[in-house]
């Protein structure tokens, strides 16, 4: 059943006024896909605008799962893999005893009866088959795709980080956790990892610095400002002239070591996000002024 939000997202989305580009902080609700509220906030800004708008969103929640969504609109876009990089924390519970075909309320349902010997879902740096109901691309297809074909692919395991899990309520079949990770991870996973279990809810409570709590569907936070989780170098004119075409400039920020990713700025403009090297900042993102 479609709750009552995600059906006022289906008919359709505005906003009060529009930047030119920035992030919005979006609660999205059970029954839709990200893509279905990306489309929509797209819709809504055109409707508003007259203009299109280039929209994308900085890490996927499943159709099942609600919780906060960064939504990059504009030149925010731009700067989707330092928002996707960000480590996520999730409510997730889940029920013990029974198994999913797809690791969530929507696949096949079988009652096992057979309890997880611990329930601790491991911390620090592990690796992670992921689901064949995943996003997880294998041979250029997504795995999700070919499961519902019957072809169930077992993807390469890769490096995951757990930063942190905590069990906070346990009621016979029921239990709840709240893990914090690093991105690429699949909640649902290391719920199924526990042995007989799949996940039932999973929140996304925060994405880095952004909190569910501070969704705004009606606030665009500019892109500046939402790119404050990463160091800055305020540039004078001469430099931010330079960097604005690629140029790199001296690194002026300490401590600074080989790879880290430095927001430029002039004055409270962001002109571009560089990278360490050499002791000088190498601009791979330039924003327009």
């Amino acid at each position: 059943m479609i709750s009552p939000e995600a059906a006022s997202l289906a008919r359709g989305y505005s906003l009060p006024g529009v930047a030119e580009s920035g992030v919005i902080l979006y609660a999205k609700p059970a029954g839709v896909t990200s893509h279905d509220v990306v489309a929509r906030v797209r819709h809504g800004l055109r409707a508003r605008t007259g203009e299109k708008h280039k929209v994308g969103h900085a890490g996927t929640l499943d159709p099942f799962a609600t919780g906060l969504l960064l939504v990059l609109i504009g030149a925010a876009t731009r700067a989707q893999r330092f928002f996707m990089a960000l480590p996520k924390t999730y409510r997730a519970a889940a029920r013990l005893g029974w198994r999913s075909t797809t690791g969530d309320p929507e696949g096949e349902l079988v009652h096992t009866g057979r309890l997880p010997e611990r329930l601790a879902i491991p911390v620090g740096e592990q690796l992670q088959r992921p689901h064949a109901f995943s996003a997880v691309k294998v041979e250029g297809e997504r795995l999700y795709k070919k499961a519902r074909r019957g072809e169930l692919v077992e993807a390469p395991p890769r490096k995951i980080h757990v930063y942190r899990s905590e069990l906070l309520r346990h009621d016979g079949e029921c239990v709840e956790f709240l893990i914090e990770c690093a991105s690429g991870t699949y909640v649902r996973q290391l719920v199924a990892d526990l042995g007989d279990a799949y996940c039932t809810q999973l929140e996304r409570t925060a994405i880095g610095p952004f909190e569910l709590a501070d969704a705004d569907p009606e606030r665009i936070v500019p892109l500046a400002e939402a790119l404050t989780f990463l160091p800055g170098r305020q540039l004078d004119d001469d430099e931010a002239e330079r960097a604005a075409d690629g140029v790199a400039v001296a690194g002026g920020v300490s401590p600074l070591q080989e790879g880290d990713s430095i927001r430029l700025m002039h004055g409270k403009r962001i002109v571009a996000i560089a990278e360490a090297r050499d002791d000088r900042l190498k601009p791979r993102v330039v924003f327009p002024p």
